[in-house]
């Protein structure tokens, strides 16, 4: 009854409303004038904000010109993943000194609009990362990459040590700070380190800068938006590494 109420009023408002601008209409143009520019002016600054907002942190799929910066690179000739399965992000980081920088990452888009959302959450929150490059800017080389601590997802690759594809190898898996957050494993008895100039960073007891740590933020949002961290594995430690859990692979790509 209430709602039966209101839609009346508002409807015998809404007429009275009408009449009222048809007696005024040629009294009421300018003022209607102004306040037509007014909405125009604030929609167009809402748009633009809009814009605005897009050119920091937005998602596209693989065009020609990208995929002629990866192609034989990151995206090699024998890649079993389709390019269509492949998404770019543009993104803004910021560094230990909070000096703002661009970035690009290029992920599947099965995680796509996550790992969006989880880098804009880490800047927002002044989280360093230190480089956000295409792994493509190193020629693919996954060590180079990691030696100058660049973050970055797909590079169609092999598991170190192994002749499994790398779940990078399907855009499925992110690498922070690579530098300060090694890997490490023992092979044969022998310890593996990568990179090697990482060593000094796997007493996980030290302070240092851009180190990922169990209940970081990083180490939040990638777990709460499914991923899991190499940090936490018990046979090898990979502390830069968030990936989705095969199960849930298993379903987009059965």
């Amino acid at each position: 009854m209430k709602m039966l109420m209101v839609m009346v009023m508002t409807m015998l408002l809404a007429s009275g409303a009408c009449v009222y601008a048809a007696e005024n209409s040629d009294a009421g143009a300018p003022e209607a004038a102004e306040a037509a520019a007014t909405s125009d002016a604030g929609a167009s600054e809402m748009a633009e904000a809009a814009a605005e907002e897009d050119t920091d942190f937005y998602m596209t799929e693989i065009t020609d010109e990208l995929f002629e910066r990866i192609k034989g690179k990151s995206f090699k000739d024998d890649c079993t993943l389709p390019r269509e399965d492949l998404r770019y992000l543009h993104v803004l980081h910021k560094d230990v000194a909070g000096e703002v920088h661009e970035g690009e990452m290029i992920v599947n888009r099965h995680i796509a609009e996550d790992v969006l959302a989880i880098l804009k959450e880490l800047y927002e929150h002044d989280y360093p990362i230190e480089k956000i490059r295409l792994i493509d800017e190193y020629d693919a080389d996954d060590l180079a990459s990691m030696e100058d601590n660049n973050s970055s997802s797909f590079n169609f690759r092999l598991i170190s040590h192994t002749n499994r594809v790398s779940k990078h190898g399907r855009g499925l898996a992110v690498d922070i700070n690579t530098l300060y957050n090694p890997y490490t494993k023992v092979v044969d008895g022998e310890r593996i380190i990568e990179p090697l100039s990482g060593e000094p960073y796997l007493d996980r007891e030290a302070s240092f800068d851009y180190k990922i740590e169990k209940g970081d933020l990083c180490y939040q949002l990638f777990t709460e938006h499914g991923f899991v961290w190499g940090g936490e594995w018990p046979d090898r430690k990979d502390y830069q590494h968030f990936e989705i859990p095969d199960e849930v692979i298993d379903k987009w790509y059965p």
